[in-house]
């Protein structure tokens, strides 16, 4: 091969690239977005690949701040700047995290920032890459899902294991010996005693009946996801609904039961669901409130989230039965039992559902002055969890 004369400006030309030719390698890469930005981290070079995954085009973001792809609460506790500040003293900043794009939706990215110097080392701006990572994200969380619930399911079969255990079978026993006792001495007793009997053996059948069915329900929520069909619902509805329910048991107890919940007030949850964590705090409330009493209702607005009330004007609770109130622990279930408080397995169940709906749970109770029960649902539906994940490497 003949050599390449030194004057040769046609024959050089093939051999060093351009900065045409870096532009496009660089636009070709639509899996990536690369942004440059100026000394003052305005943005002055926007890529193909980041109109593809931002959905802004290049006048769209000529000139504006950086930090507008940064989500507003990572822009709240200054994540933008603490960027640029590691890169400057490290020489690159490193970073997983969600990003928000022109139509608001979130994606999950691997970010890269390092400043961008001239030949004599004066400094031009910076440039931040970027690598979508959302599928890859959610194949990991949906791994880390699936071994946190197989860690539950294991620890929810000792639970159930202790409830069969203890707070159904020793009642069974007791309902076998009392059937067995009026079998074998009918005859011989007092038609008193007969109905005495028979009205425990009926009270405890009804209560085994019960809990056999929130084992059931908190069983089919537990274990069978699809069952799960969260929507946009009115609170109002659902209150009254269980108000109407148990409002013949109020009435003979001479119970009032009052809400100030809105219209148009309205949550995004499981409607079966919420159904069942109104049904059993009201119910337990009533079972502790005395003739005369007042059970009430009312929620407001937290951020994102509803704070549902429901107060009672009850016996209330020690601070032992508190602590141990929203779990299956079978020495709670028998204490409660025995002292009448009602920690049973109704409230675990709808601690449950609400961790299902996105939820949380907690109590405040003084005794001999009542317990307010609070709970937090999402108003909207969930656009993406935003939290402190752990960082992925790019290989």
């Amino acid at each position: 091969m003949a050599d390449i004369p030194k004057d040769s400006k046609i024959l050089k030309s093939q051999y060093i690239p351009t900065s045409e030719f870096y532009s496009q390698i660089i636009d070709s890469l639509q899996d990536y977005s690369i942004l440059t930005l100026d000394n003052e981290l305005k943005i002055n070079s926007w890529s193909s690949g980041s109109v593809a995954i931002f959905g802004y085009e290049p006048e769209d973001m000529m000139g504006k701040s950086f930090d507008v792809i940064f989500t507003e609460e990572d822009r709240k506790i200054g994540i933008p700047q603490k960027e640029i500040d590691k890169a400057l003293k490290e020489g690159r900043a490193v970073d997983n995290r969600w990003h928000i794009c022109k139509d608001k939706s979130i994606f999950y990215a691997y970010g890269l920032v390092f400043p961008l110097k001239g030949i004599d080392g004066e400094m031009l701006g910076y440039v931040k890459i970027l690598r979508n990572l959302t599928e890859r994200k959610k194949a990991e969380d949906s791994i880390k899902n699936y071994v946190k619930e197989l860690e539950e399911l294991n620890t929810h079969k000792e639970s159930v294991l202790a409830i069969l255990s203890h707070d159904l079978r020793s009642p069974l026993s007791s309902i076998i010996g009392t059937a067995k006792y009026l079998k074998d001495n009918f005859e011989k007793m007092k038609p008193e005693a007969v109905k005495e009997m028979l009205e425990l053996l009926y009270n405890e059948s009804i209560n085994e009946l019960n809990m056999l069915d929130y084992l059931v329900e908190w069983a089919r929520i537990k274990y069978a996801s699809e069952v799960f069909s969260p929507a946009k619902i009115e609170l109002i509805n659902y209150v009254e609904k269980v108000f109407d329910i148990l409002n013949e048991t109020a009435s003979v107890n001479a119970i009032n039961l009052h809400h100030e919940i809105e219209e148009n007030e309205s949550v995004f949850a499981d409607g079966k669901m919420l159904l069942s964590i109104l049904q059993n705090i009201v119910s337990n409330a009533l079972k502790h409130t005395k003739s005369g009493g007042k059970i009430s209702i009312t929620a407001k607005r937290s951020e994102d989230k509803l704070i549902i009330e429901v107060k009672d004007s009850g016996i209330g609770m020690s601070k032992d039965i508190v602590e141990k109130l929203f779990t299956p622990q079978m020495s709670s279930l028998s204490k409660a039992r025995t002292e009448n408080k009602g920690a049973g397995i109704g409230l675990f169940l709808v601690k449950g559902f609400l961790e299902k709906n996105g939820g949380e749970i907690w109590v405040e109770s003084i005794e001999g002055k009542g317990s307010s029960f609070y709970f937090t649902l999402p108003i909207n539906q969930p656009q993406g969890k935003i939290d402190s994940l752990n960082k992925l490497d790019i290989n």
